[in-house]
Parts: C-alpha cells; sequence; structure tokens
C-alpha cells in the first residue's frame, strides 16, 4: 500500500507541475497584430493606407509590361527573338492562359483589392484621417476593378476581407462589377476626404478627387455612358488644378518631370540610399535601348545599362510622321531614328551588333543615370500612372460622342496645341489618333483598341516577324526574321477580346467551371 501511495503523490506532482508549467507559458504572443488590437488609431490607418500605395507601386512593373506587350506600339524582346520568351508570346499573340506574367498581373490587382478591403473592414469613420484612408481605399479598389473588368471580363468581385471558406468566388456579371467600381469611385469622391491640390503647380503625391473622378470618367465612357462621362471628366477639365507640361516634352516622364502640372497620378519612388533595395525594380533598365551594343559620346546622356526591351514599332513611328512631318517637335521628343542617334548625339551600332527593333528608339523613356540608386535597377524616378493629357483625350470623346463638339474640340485642341500642331476637328478618328501617339508607351493602347473594336485591324500580323538590327560590314540595316510561318497561330483572335483567366486560378477554384470564350 505504501508503494502505491507514493506513485499516486508522485503522478499528483507531475501534473501539478505541468499544470504550472502550461499555465506560466500562457501568455501573449509578442510581435504579432490582430484584426482586434490594430487600425484603431489614425497612425495605424494612414499605416493601412500607405501599404496599398506601396501594393500599387509594386504591381507597376507586372502592369506596364503585359498591356506594352500586347499592344501594337513596342517589339518586346531585347538583344535576339526568344530574349524574354514570356513577353514575346503576349507580343505575338501566342500566349495561353498558363502564362507567368498573365499569372502575376491578375494577382496583382486582387492583391490590391486585398489590401483595401482589409482598411474598409477594420478601419472606422472616427476622424478626417481615417476617413481619408477608407476613400483612397475605395479609388484603388477601383482602380484595379477598372482593369479587371476592361482586360478579363467578368470576374469574381471581392468586396470584403475574406475568411478561407470564401476563397472560392464566382464570377459576377458586368453589371454588378461596374456597380461596384461607380459606388466606390463615387463614395469617395462625395466624402470630401480625398486630397484636392490647390493649383496646378501643388505638388501633391496622394490620389486626389479629380484622381478618382478621372477614373469614374473612364469607367462610364468604357460603358458607352457618354453624358456622364462627359459631366465628370469635364469637372476635372475645370478644376483648374492640373494642365499641361509646359517644360521641354522629352522630359514629361522622366525624373524633372516628377509631380508636374500634369500627373494625375504617380508612384512615388523615394532617393533614400540608406534604403535603396526598396526601389529595386527592372522596369527603367527594361525599357531602356540596349546601350550596350552602342558607342558614342552621346551615350553620357543616358544610363550605361538597358536591356532594350520594348522598342518602338515602326508603323507608329509612320503615324506620327504622317500627322507632324519627319522633324515634328513632339516626334522628336518622343523616339529618334538610327539615324538622328548619330546626328543628335554622335551614337552608332558596334560592328558585329544586333538588337531586336526596326532602328526607332524611344526617347521620352530613357534611362538617365542621375536616376540610379547605387545600381542600374535601383531608379528613383516615378512611376506614372495616369496624365492630365489621357484625361483631355478621354474628355474629347465622351463629349463628342454627347454631343458637345465645342468641349470636345477645345479637349482636344490643348493637346495637340502643346505639342505644336494646328487645331482641328475632334472627331473619333482623330481624338484615336492624337490618342495614340500623345500616350504611346504608357500602357493605354491595347485596352483603347480592344474597346473601339481596333484590335484586328492593328493586331492581327503580331507575330508575323521578328526585326532586328544588325550592324554589319556593310554598314546598318534591318532585318525582319521570320520564325511563325502559319497566321492561326500567331496574332489577335477573335477570343483575345479577353485574357484568360490564369489557368491555376481555374485549377483552384471550382466555382469558375469554364475560361473566357475560346481559351
Amino acid at each position: 500500500m505504501k508503494l502505491k501511495y507514493i506513485s499516486f503523490l508522485f503522478g499528483l506532482a507531475l501534473l501539478g507541475g505541468t499544470t504550472s508549467c502550461e499555465s506560466d507559458l500562457d501568455i501573449p504572443q509578442h510581435g504579432t497584430l490582430s484584426y482586434d488590437n490594430y487600425y484603431v488609431n489614425d497612425e495605424q490607418a494612414e499605416d493601412a493606407a500607405y501599404a496599398i500605395y506601396i501594393q500599387v507601386k509594386g504591381a507597376f512593373y507586372d502592369i506596364y509590361m503585359m498591356k506594352q506587350a500586347l499592344s501594337d506600339d513596342v517589339w518586346t524582346s531585347g538583344s535576339k527573338h526568344g530574349d524574354n520568351a514570356d513577353l514575346d508570346s503576349f507580343n505575338e499573340y501566342t500566349f495561353n492562359s498558363d502564362q507567368t506574367t498573365l499569372r502575376n498581373t491578375w494577382g496583382d490587382y486582387f492583391k490590391i483589392v486585398n489590401k483595401c478591403n482589409v482598411l474598409l473592414d477594420h478601419v472606422k469613420p472616427e476622424s478626417d484621417i481615417k476617413r481619408r484612408a477608407i476613400a483612397e481605399a475605395k479609388v484603388f479598389r477601383a482602380f484595379a476593378y477598372f482593369d479587371l473588368i476592361s482586360m478579363w471580363g467578368e470576374v469574381p468581385l471581392v468586396d470584403h476581407d475574406l475568411q478561407p471558406s470564401e476563397y472560392h468566388l464566382p464570377r459576377s456579371t458586368y453589371a454588378e462589377l461596374w456597380k461596384f467600381v461607380e459606388t466606390d469611385l463615387n463614395d469617395a469622391i462625395n466624402s470630401n476626404a480625398l486630397t484636392e491640390k490647390k493649383d496646378a503647380n501643388d505638388k501633391q503625391w496622394r490620389a486626389t478627387k479629380q484622381f478618382a473622378q478621372a477614373l469614374l470618367g473612364k469607367a462610364l465612357l468604357w460603358q458607352k455612358k457618354y453624358k456622364e462621362a462627359a459631366d465628370v471628366l469635364n469637372a476635372v477639365v475645370n478644376s483648374g488644378k492640373y494642365a499641361l507640361y509646359a517644360g521641354n516634352y522629352e522630359d514629361i516622364l522622366s525624373l524633372a518631370g516628377e509631380f508636374s502640372c500634369e500627373s494625375m497620378f504617380e508612384s512615388n519612388r523615394v532617393t533614400d540610399w540608406n534604403n535603396m533595395y526598396d526601389e529595386m525594380n527592372m522596369f527603367n533598365v527594361m525599357n531602356h535601348w540596349r546601350t550596350g551594343a552602342f558607342e558614342g559620346a552621346g551615350l553620357a546622356k543616358v544610363c550605361d545599362t538597358g536591356w532594350g526591351f520594348n522598342m518602338p514599332q515602326l508603323k507608329l513611328y509612320e503615324a506620327f510622321k504622317a500627322e507632324e512631318g519627319v522633324d515634328g517637335y513632339r516626334l522628336r521628343q518622343t523616339m529618334k531614328t538610327y539615324e538622328q542617334l548619330g546626328t543628335d548625339l554622335g551614337i552608332k551600332m558596334r560592328q558585329g551588333e544586333s538588337v531586336m527593333g526596326e532602328g526607332i528608339f524611344m526617347w521620352k523613356q530613357r534611362f538617365t543615370s542621375q536616376e540610379v540608386i547605387g545600381f542600374f535597377f535601383m531608379s528613383c524616378n516615378n512611376f506614372r500612372w495616369m496624365r492630365y493629357a489621357e484625361v483631355l483625350l478621354l474628355a474629347a470623346e465622351a463629349n463628342l460622342q454627347a454631343g458637345n463638339q465645342q468641349m470636345a474640340d477645345n479637349c482636344l485642341n490643348q493637346v495637340r496645341t502643346r505639342a505644336r500642331l494646328q487645331n482641328k476637328p475632334a472627331t473619333l478618328e482623330a481624338i484615336q489618333l492624337e490618342k495614340r501617339l500623345e500616350l504611346c508607351s504608357e500602357s493605354t493602347r491595347y485596352q483603347d483598341l480592344i474597346r473601339w473594336g481596333l484590335a484586328s485591324q492593328y493586331l492581327k500580323d503580331q507575330g508575323a516577324y521578328c526585326p532586328v538590327m544588325r550592324m554589319k560590314a556593310d554598314g546598318f540595316r534591318v532585318d525582319h526574321d521570320k520564325f511563325n510561318v502559319d497566321p492561326s497561330l500567331f496574332g489577335f483572335k477573335d477570343k483575345h477580346k479577353l485574357l484568360p483567366i490564369p489557368a491555376q486560378e481555374l485549377r483552384m477554384n471550382p466555382n469558375i467551371p469554364e475560361n473566357n470564350p475560346g481559351w
């Protein structure tokens, strides 16, 4: 009996010791945040808004590169055909639903939506700062959904911070999605919480009321609600808070043109040598021409590193030349021919080099040494999302379609006057041409062609050949190498009116059983 008694006491001691240890270890975990104790004060609400701005900035590369590759503005490859097969496939319309860039870009938009939903679900409108954060979240949620709808069509509508059981959402209808965008933007505009510039020269990095109005006008125009679109876009024009940049046109997208009177919204990139990796992004070096294949004193005016993607198509240059003449002011400050590189800058191709392109070099997107922070893939030049010139051309189209010819003429010719061109009556064709020239290489062209029903006309031969610039012993020449021989396998087709939903999304989501038509 004595042994049993001792064993029983020992067991109690172990049990008591275990219980005591568990109680001692049951303490709050440090370094973690929860919805119960965060998003409470103004500073935390501001941090949540900053997280959205950072997410938008981080999405720029994928969004820009995919849209550019899908347009007839550029050729995508670098030193040779196949240098970036993923981008090539978009440029040639040979891509499928498993493309990496497609999947990444789709994900980028929904990451923005998610950040917005977290803020909107957990920040209460109890102060001016919190109300501004809520309004900004609605602007950026609508911003993301505009592209999702206009490029993918009927997609899932995610209007709150999802629980795991809600991850597999079905598609929503166009009517539901566009209403969602309009409601978000109208709520933000009417909240009186968004920032507004004092005047056109006031520099502002936050999303403003007028930026929200521009997005709303754009969404209404896409739906052919012309009178409503004209009214809201005219409000931006008549606000007097924005104007066309009056400096050298070649600086409009450069470091010198940051936060100009023309900037509707741009993602701020900070010159901080102590945290330079915060601005790590391949955008500038990818879009600058392949400088390693060239030589000459004029190279000192640009960054000494470039990978030669997104070289202008000759068709774009010819459209400029037909409208402005070979020495047109805007043309010469937007792009340069190989001959002009030599005469203007003393730059020529090295012997034996070959580079993708047709002898045309983008100048307004040039990459300068002054914006490099530490290494060539880190730049302090801001990402431009929308310029006032786009607002004027959207307003010109909306007013034309709504029957206000005078306002349409005024908006169109403001852009033409800055380009040093004569006034002309606003017609749909004139607006389409002006938009192609003014906003070339700014990732608006692809969606415009789809909306106007012109994609088949302008994109049907994408991928028919690969242009290559070569410097041979007998001089510089451009060859059109052919890799694709079957026309059915390249170029824009009816199915490309909508992009395919990424295959990975379909594999994971049983509530979207089929892809878009043709995919």
